[in-house]
């Protein structure tokens, strides 16, 4: 539980890097599904507020066995993109800190989709097929290879100084072959889990690509215009899981695509935080192909930011704000 204290801390970015590891932030988020599967959390879905210039999005969560609730705050601009985390105490409703929430953000969705991974993917896999060399691409490979035996990865983007900057820096970080595929398809066919984490608004993964087995985690896109995956891509999962049925029905476009063309169903659809829980089933057989489509909860930033808070207070980081 958290602890006490007469004032507010504000951390920084470089605070929220010394004091989190990714090993933290999966354990942290994987507890924080756990208890949304088992009703003793909440999460509200993102709300946006748009202004001729960007957009102000808010999203909100409740983690009583953390002694948490709060909020993730953010615009998005022209002039770049914003992450604050407003954290409260759940027993009295102080507030806590003021969490810099970029590289917050970052490592808790590379953590979601490592409990995904977890949870869906061959035990077996051991070769990873990256779309994306972007800044949330690489804590999607890291996060992946602290719950599967990767032994080697394969990644594509369309600008060459992208990918061989990120195949240099992430070779290195991992101790693992990083290697750059000539395309997409390269990158994805015969990869044992697919990973798209791209700001592309029309499809970058094509149905005819996928093997039986595969496992897909696909956290590029929130927002019901875009997709990365087609829909012959998406018929071809026999599990479609998602971080949370509401937040999909307004922002998972890769879903929303092909339901609207009347070939898929949100009954096809079961969360992540039920699978967990044995509530839905997770990998029926080695031959399956699973995909999960991440979103982005409030319940990960809430989580993640109650880790971080304790490890501030306990170390000594931060500054005190005047209220």
């Amino acid at each position: 539980m958290i602890e006490p204290s007469n004032h507010a801390l504000f951390l920084r970015e470089a605070d929220v890097a010394a004091l989190l590891t990714m090993g933290e932030a999966i354990e942290a988020v994987e507890a924080a599904f756990r208890a949304l599967g088992e009703g003793r959390a909440e999460n509200r879905p993102r709300a946006r507020v748009h202004v001729p210039g960007g957009v102000l999005h808010v999203m909100s969560a409740g983690l009583p066995q953390a002694g948490v609730l709060g909020l993730k705050a953010y615009t998005g601009f022209r002039s770049g993109v914003r992450f604050l985390v407003l954290l409260y105490s759940a027993e009295d409703g102080r507030l806590l800190a003021v969490i810099e929430a970029n590289r917050l953000g970052q490592m808790r969705t590379g953590a979601a989709s490592a409990v995904a991974t977890r949870a869906l993917a061959r035990a077996d896999a051991h070769t990873i097929g990256l779309i994306g060399t972007g800044w949330q691409a690489q804590a999607q490979l890291e996060a992946v290879c602290l719950v599967r035996p990767i032994q080697t990865a394969r990644v594509y983007s369309p600008t060459p100084s992208h990918l061989q900057a990120f195949v240099t820096a992430m070779s290195e970080k991992l101790g693992l072959p990083v290697i750059a595929a000539a395309s997409a398809e390269a990158a994805v066919r015969d990869a044992d889990i697919v990973v798209t984490a791209t700001s592309a608004r029309d499809p970058v993964i094509q149905g005819e690509w996928l093997q039986p087995g595969q496992h897909i985690n696909a956290i590029g896109s929130n927002q019901a215009a875009r997709r990365e995956l087609d829909t012959v891509a998406v018929m071809r999962c026999n599990r479609i899981v998602v971080d949370d049925a509401e937040q999909a029905r307004i922002e998972a476009g890769d879903l929303i695509a092909p339901i609207t063309e009347g070939r898929l169903s949100w009954e096809r659809v079961d969360e992540l935080a039920a699978v967990l829980v044995s509530r839905a089933p997770g990998r029926a057989g080695d031959a399956d192909i699973t995909l999960f489509k991440s979103l982005g909860l409030a319940i990960e930033d809430v989580a993640v930011a109650a880790r971080v808070y304790a490890h501030a207070l306990a170390q000594g980081r931060g500054e005190r704000l005047p209220f």
